[in-house]
């Protein structure tokens, strides 16, 4: 799909990316739906990594990381799965899915968002950030993970109140800030999984 959302708007390189970026999201609801393990959840997890920096060297993909700015986000995000995993699954399989979930749409979307409106903008450490872009951030995180806890509360899953939802969803938008090389992508899940793990009791 990326690929064919690149040849159709060759011009809109972030599409194709953020259409990658979205859609690994919900696998992680997918594995925990069809029970898939350990055992293969985590070597898939740390061989996608591996793919995606092999890609970014090499350009095999240019759908997936020709953005025109140096930037290990998808290397990053793959990262941050498996630490994730290797943390947390599959006992807590919600931990994974929030800082996962989080980063896809949070952060997806704001990149679609942000560049698309008009609104006040800012630089941070060479970044270019936006008042349409880090709201969208904020609002779709608090979505996700108000989501994820009435998913929780529906399966018998520990997870925090409502408030802490609401405070890490500002934490994982203050984080989202600092993109430099796209370390956002690594920050961000990994922070909002181990928090939404610790505050879940």
């Amino acid at each position: 799909m990326a690929l064919a959302v690149r040849h159709r708007w060759p011009q809109q390189r972030e599409w194709s990316r953020k259409l990658v970026h979205i859609g690994t999201g919900p696998v992680v609801l997918l594995a925990w739906a069809f029970g898939i393990g350990r055992e293969i959840a985590l070597p898939v997890a740390l061989l996608v990594t591996a793919a995606t920096a092999l890609n970014h060297r090499l350009q095999l993909l240019p759908a997936v990381e020709d953005v025109g700015r140096h930037s290990y986000g998808t290397v990053a995000y793959g990262a941050s799965i498996a630490v994730l995993l290797a943390l947390f699954w599959p006992q807590q399989p919600l931990a994974v899915a929030a800082g996962v979930l989080v980063m896809a749409f949070g952060d997806g979307l704001a990149g679609l968002v942000g560049p698309a409106l008009p609104s006040r903008r800012w630089q941070l450490w060479g970044q270019t950030k936006s008042l349409a872009g880090t709201g969208c951030m904020l609002i779709a995180a608090g979505i996700v993970l108000a989501l994820l806890t009435a998913l929780a509360t529906a399966s018998g899953q520990p997870a925090p109140p409502l408030q802490a939802c609401l405070g890490l969803a500002v934490l994982a938008t203050a984080l989202e800030q600092w993109s430099v090389f796209g370390v956002d992508n690594l920050s961000v899940p990994v922070l909002t999984g181990v928090l939404w793990s610790h505050w879940s009791g």
